[in-house]
């Protein structure tokens, strides 16, 4: 079991100038240890219970990679609902001072739960927190997590599962895009219980003519051995 109080003091001890820095300049930031063993464990062990879920992906089927994911459903686990509420306020400033920079109009309120309203007001009803499972020879192939108009533009993923233990391969791995230039491709190092927070599709890059718009992807590579699963937390809602 988790404790809320526990959890929400451990996002609230984080080093969040730092992380702000870390996503200006590179996309991506990482928050060690978000989650405890015993929490991931609990998480990943949830996936078989049909009653948690409103829809389970095959990725083969759509032509999204190998592996399977499930979206939660409403209302969502304590855990699950906790990480989205507290990781939201702490990344909102970010995503109205990145929209701003890329003349982009929608800001987005303190509070998740408004925002959220919005999402529902415009369509936009179904929950999007999901957990994916991995085996051998699985692999997400790149993409972005859209989902309808309303989009946050920063998202999170924490691995529940443990590197060179649980599986072998399976590097999380984000893609940037800068016009007129060759992809950029970085593998992020992560450990059971970090948190990946990452640009969901969008986010400004600094020129010599002042700001630009960078596009970013991210995918997981091909499991060698194992099973990984991995907790995504993504704050808007899909239509």
């Amino acid at each position: 079991m988790t404790d809320d109080r526990n959890l929400t003091a451990r996002i609230e001890a984080v080093a969040w100038d730092d992380v702000a820095d870390a996503l200006d300049a590179r996309g991506w930031a990482l928050l060690p240890g978000l989650l405890r063993p015993d929490e991931c464990a609990a998480i990943a062990a949830d996936y078989d219970r049909e009653a948690l879920y409103r829809s389970r992906v095959v990725m083969a089927r759509h032509g999204y990679g190998r592996g399977e994911y499930r979206y939660f459903a409403y209302p969502l686990p304590d855990v699950v609902a906790r990480l989205r509420a507290a990781l939201y306020p702490r990344l909102a400033p970010i995503a109205n001072r990145w929209h701003e920079r890329m003349g982009l109009a929608p800001r987005f309120p303190a509070d998740h739960a408004a925002f959220v309203e919005r999402c529902h007001a415009a369509g936009q009803t179904r929950p999007t927190p999901l957990i994916l499972r991995y085996g051998p020879g699985d692999y997400n192939c790149l993409h972005q997590d859209l989902y309808g108009e309303h989009v946050f533009p920063l998202q999170a993923a924490i691995l529940l599962s443990r590197p060179g233990e649980d599986f072998t391969g399976g590097e999380f791995v984000l893609t940037e895009q800068r016009p007129r230039m060759q992809s950029r491709v970085e593998v992020v190092p992560v450990r059971q219980g970090d948190a990946i927070l990452f640009a969901v599709n969008q986010r400004p890059v600094t020129g010599s003519r002042g700001d630009y718009r960078v596009a970013m992807r991210h995918g997981v590579s091909t499991l060698t051995s194992g099973q990984r699963h991995m907790l995504g937390i993504i704050f808007h809602d899909a239509a």
